[in-house]
């Protein structure tokens, strides 16, 4: 039985590299996260300090130094491309996914550990970070690993088990700052209130050794950037990028009470339909199984805490999913109606090949009196989307079609087995049909600008435009400030300022590079 286990663990694992990794370089970095990420990270291997970030020459406070480390490790390996700087990312959410089957396995049995993994592998807010270069997926690891243990020092009293919570907690401190601190606080907290246990929940706070683990793994960093930066990191990512997220709106990503509650089912797509399945039963698994009344809390701390932020984000909420791909998967196995399992990644499928030509017709015409940039973008909707756009996202709606109508053995398999079928085709068809064309839709323009612009002389500026990703593809830093005569600038066109005298170098979509005359 050990061998079976451990073999279908690693077949999990293996399939969800496979899935995942060879996409990792097939589409331009996101502006601006991804873009912002990894400027950051190429100005600590172009300047060799490897303790602060700058963003084109000015600090960077917005996250600590962790994930930087790992794309810079990463970059200083395979060098500066798409892949190397979103594989901590994939690792991690490969790691994360592994996680969930460990911890799973021996409490809610193979079955439905190996699901409640494939999940979260296969849901979408999954698949977007586990491909992103930033430090979300690396975040949710770690806070599958604390969690984890923290259950298992609290199931049983293990002292290691809590000596390794809090190392997860001292590295997630490094990747994301007091969050990491805070989630496994509260929920420990609210679960030995549900028990009683005030005196284990004291025991496993007040634990010298593990506060001796969280100083020495992330106190050093932090007391060197007090000490390079003073007051300036304190306002910078304790007050702004820290208090400031919650208690106000920031960069503009606001939202009412109900924003996460219109999120989760996106966010779990394609298994939303299982969501309802598995919220009514948790009234009497709250009553009689710890282990789930502990799920359960975790996930509810995060939907409240972020719910009441006044700064919200669709990924904050992953913080808290891991429990409701556990829940969620221990629904598949035993859903017998194709309706929640089948249809909704069907759904998705059969509507991916149709996507370009929608965005083209919504688009506006060409030649209008003003095209905004995102309009602009849009416009080249139809001509992104290659002959391996259709060929993939063509071949895997016709494979669903197959899983819902066809004849013989496949028709007859368990509608949980042809849901999972249908997961993967999904998985594939965002992965190496979607994701390339909407990146070279919204990004394709500044790659080719940053590459046009690394071989020409001069100075380069952002006009009126934040597009780091330019700099990562350019190879240089990048100030934001209207150009100087003789300077290159990338903007908007629909931003070109018709008074400033300059030359259009490049012009595609909504965005052109200009030197200035």
């Amino acid at each position: 039985m050990s061998r079976l286990r451990l073999s279908s663990s690693a077949l999990l694992i293996a399939v969800c590299a496979v899935l995942l990794l060879p996409t990792l370089g097939l589409w331009p970095l996101f502006d601006y996260d991804e873009g912002a990420f990894s400027e950051a990270t190429r100005e600590i291997l172009q300047s060799g300090d490897w303790l602060s970030t700058t963003l084109n020459g000015a600090p960077r406070y917005d996250k600590p130094i962790l994930i930087y480390w790992l794309q810079a490790a990463s970059v200083w390996t395979l060098g500066l491309n798409e892949f190397a700087l979103r594989l901590p990312s994939a690792l991690a959410a490969l790691a994360w996914i592994y996680a969930i089957v460990r911890f799973a396995v021996p409490r809610l049995g193979e079955r439905n550990a190996l699901l409640g993994a494939w999940v979260a592998a296969s849901s979408l807010g999954v698949l977007v970070m586990s491909r992103a270069a930033t430090a979300d997926a690396l975040l949710n690891a770690l806070l599958a690993a604390m969690m984890f243990d923290l259950w298992r020092h609290l199931e049983n009293g293990s002292r290691p088990a809590l000596r390794r919570t809090y190392l997860w907690m001292a590295l997630g401190v490094l990747t994301k700052g007091p969050i990491a601190i805070l989630i496994p606080l509260a929920v420990s907290l609210a679960y030995c209130a549900s028990e009683r246990r005030w005196r284990d929940w004291l025991r496993a706070v007040a634990y010298p050794v593990g506060w001796l683990i969280l100083a020495a793994v992330a106190a050093p960093w932090y007391a060197m950037q007090l000490h390079l930066h003073g007051r300036e990191f304190i306002d910078g990512f304790l007050v702004r990028h820290n208090l400031n997220r919650f208690n106000g709106t920031l960069e503009g990503h606001g939202g009412s009470l109900w924003y996460y509650a219109v999120f989760l089912p996106l966010l779990l797509l394609p298994w939303s339909g299982l969501l309802w399945q598995a919220v009514r039963h948790v009234p009497g698994e709250w009553r009689q199984q710890p282990l789930n009344r502990y799920l359960m809390l975790w996930f509810a701390f995060v939907f409240v805490f972020f719910s009441l932020s006044g700064t919200k984000l669709p990924h904050y909420l992953l913080y808290g999913m891991t429990p409701v791909f556990l829940l969620i998967g221990r629904q598949v196995a035993i859903a017998g109606s194709v309706r929640n399992l089948l249809v909704p990644a069907a759904v998705l499928l059969l509507i991916l090949p149709g996507v370009p030509a929608l965005v083209q017709a919504w688009s506006p015409v060409a030649g209008a009196a003003k095209v905004t940039f995102y309009a602009a973008q849009a416009q080249r909707a139809a001509a992104a989307a290659g002959p391996a756009f259709y060929a993939v996202t063509g071949s895997c709606a016709a494979l669903v079609l197959v899983l819902l109508f066809g004849p013989g053995r496949v028709g007859k398999r368990p509608a949980w087995q042809r849901g999972v079928a249908a997961s993967a085709l999904l998985c594939v068809s965002l992965g190496y049909g979607l994701a390339p064309w909407l990146g070279e839709v919204l990004n394709g323009p500044q790659k080719r600008a940053g590459v046009l612009a690394a071989t020409l002389p001069g100075t380069a500026v952002q006009w009126e435009f934040a597009a780091p990703s330019f700099s990562v593809y350019r190879g240089q830093v990048t100030p934001s400030r209207p150009p100087e005569a003789g300077e290159l600038a990338i903007t908007r066109t629909d931003r070109i300022d018709p008074q400033v005298p300059a030359d259009t170098l490049f012009r595609e979509g909504g965005v052109a590079l200009v030197r200035r005359r």
